[in-house]
């Protein structure tokens, strides 16, 4: 009867790590499919309904103004450094808080103060590229703007 609970106690710890590795991802990956499915489906049905009022009516010119646009390569990178810098944020707290929980079971003070002071550094990081993307993203404007307006000449 002992080991029953002590089974149900371990699956119960164990359902948060169960719940953000397996649960998580795959509803985020579903989200975003059906959103971008969503999406097409929008456009061709636009498409559909412009076709019928007007036959003559150039498609791919229509297919050009309705479809989302492109990134530039530099929008790309800064988001990347923007998911970067909160996953770093994420798992130094996440390491900080993990440590702390286990200081009350096991008296390590190295191995702890180590811990501690790798999520403290992690934390700085995840904080510096989110401030790199800030700063970024002012500093590219301009750019940004002149490959914008480059892609739009050329289309």
């Amino acid at each position: 009867m002992d080991s029953t609970y002590l089974i149900l106690d371990e699956l119960i710890g164990m359902l948060p790590i169960i719940l953000c590795g397996c649960v998580l991802p795959i509803m985020v990956v579903w989200l975003v499919v059906r959103k971008k499915t969503n999406e097409t489906n929008a456009r061709t049905q636009i498409v559909t309904a412009a076709l019928e009022k007007n036959p003559d009516m150039d498609v791919e010119e229509l297919l050009k103004k309705i479809s989302p646009k492109k990134k530039l390569l530099k929008e790309k990178l800064l988001s990347i450094t923007t998911i970067l810098g909160i996953g770093l944020i994420g798992f130094g707290i996440f390491l900080i808080n993990t440590i702390s929980k286990d200081t009350q079971k096991i008296h390590m003070a190295d191995d702890v103060q180590t811990a501690i002071a790798f999520g403290v550094i992690l934390l700085a990081i995840g904080a510096a590229f989110i401030i790199n993307y800030g700063v970024g993203r002012k500093m590219l404007a301009k750019e940004i703007e002149a490959e914008e307006s480059k892609m739009n000449t050329q289309a």
